[in-house]
């Protein structure tokens, strides 16, 4: 009678065993799938970092090409979007995205100086001077992620 119980003790640390291994390998399962699902989803994060950095080295291109053409013509209340034509980068009013998936948004606000030409939000309008945000927009999950940059952009050659 004994030996009977020492066989059934035997049987229930197998189980109990074989418990604690099963549920240690579904919490690595676990953890190595969201693993997997934040690094793809900070794949796209860095695209857009990587396109929003892209725009402001565009506009400055542009800039270098022609202020009164390419930048000072631009209107500060509208949003404008970067074209690749196949040869040089233009700036558009139609929306384009990057790959699919990628909204690249370039806002353009007008600067102004006071008295002593430090920036402020009143005073002299600088026409030289542009205050430049890059806006892009992607799904992420079941919502819209944005990310933007913003600078200063002025004419250098004075044209």
């Amino acid at each position: 009678m004994h030996q009977v119980r020492k066989k059934g003790v035997g049987l229930v640390e197998i189980i109990i065993g074989s418990a604690i291994i099963v549920t240690g390998v579904l919490a690595l399962s676990e953890g190595y799938a969201q693993y997997v699902k934040f690094a793809l989803a900070n794949e796209k994060n860095i695209q857009a970092a990587y396109l929003a950095e892209e725009a402001i080295e565009v506009v400055t291109q542009l800039r270098d090409f022609g202020w009164t053409r390419n930048i000072g013509s631009l209107a500060t209340s509208t949003t404008h979007y970067l074209s690749w034509t196949g040869s040089v980068w233009a700036t558009t009013t139609v929306p384009e995205y990057v790959d699919g998936i990628f909204l690249r948004e370039i806002h353009l606000a007008d600067v102004y100086r006071d008295g002593s030409d430090r920036i402020t939000n009143t005073g002299t309008l600088d026409p030289n001077s542009r205050f430049l945000t890059v806006t892009i927009s992607y799904p992420q999950a079941h919502a819209t992620t944005t990310k933007s940059i913003s600078t200063y952009i002025s004419n250098l050659n004075s044209d």
